[in-house]
């Protein structure tokens, strides 16, 4: 009897043992603590080798920002301030303005592909009203010369002059170009010319050819003694 008894024991541990194997509990056991988030094993990809993840990709960043990060050249950042413009039309330039110029300047002509705004291009940037400096708006200027750190431009408007007896020769003809979005005809102002700081030009809108910029610095010259 003892020996049935000894044999029916190494059975029932023998089949322990077999449960254990396989992964399972005996009935009545206790399983240790449940596994937390950190200790559970990480899902497995179900990405097939040789394929692009659906996520950001590689050096994607936000319109306007560069990989680094920072604002791109020419693109005012959102909800920037800018000196005592802050909150005007077209964000307004970097610095209070210096003034119309009043003396006298070499007329240049060298655009240049080079990203930077050169005489001889056509260029958006803000223009401040001549009643009151501290307000203004985005407009086309020519530009025309340098002095010192700054650009001079000439501002360009759409409306004719040519029949104005009081006016006209305040204004230079310069026909049409893609700095206008309707190709409409255009005019160069001749009796202001404004100081830009080259950080404040938006974009390039044209490069005016030779022949026609030409007419431009004839009739500065005339007006203004330039050289």
């Amino acid at each position: 009897m003892a020996l049935n008894f000894r044999s029916i024991g190494n059975a029932v541990r023998g089949a322990l043992r077999l449960l254990d194997r396989l992964g399972g509990s005996a009935p009545g056991t206790f399983d240790g603590p449940a596994a937390t988030p950190a200790q559970k094993p990480a899902a497995r990809s179900t990405r097939k080798p040789g394929t692009k993840s659906a996520g950001k990709r590689p050096g994607q960043s936000r319109p306007g920002l560069s990989q680094s990060g920072q604002a791109r050249p020419g693109l005012p950042r959102a909800g920037a301030q800018t000196g005592a413009y802050a909150g005007a039309a077209g964000g307004g330039p970097s610095g209070p303005y210096p003034g119309d110029f009043r003396g006298t300047a070499s007329v240049r002509y060298a655009p240049a592909p080079n990203g930077l705004p050169e005489p001889g291009e056509i260029v958006w940037t803000w223009v401040p009203y001549e009643e009151d400096y501290s307000q203004g708006k985005d407009r086309p200027v020519l530009l025309v010369g340098t002095s010192g750190r700054h650009l001079l431009g000439l501002m360009l408007t759409s409306k004719d002059h040519d029949g104005d007896t009081r006016q006209g020769d305040d204004y230079v003809d310069i026909g049409t170009g893609p700095w206008d979005r309707q190709w409409r005809p255009s005019e160069a102002k001749l009796d202001r010319i404004l100081q830009i700081d080259p950080k404040d030009v938006r974009r390039e809108g044209a490069i005016l050819d030779a022949g026609r910029f030409s007419t431009v610095a004839s009739a500065l010259r005339e007006r203004h003694g330039w050289s």
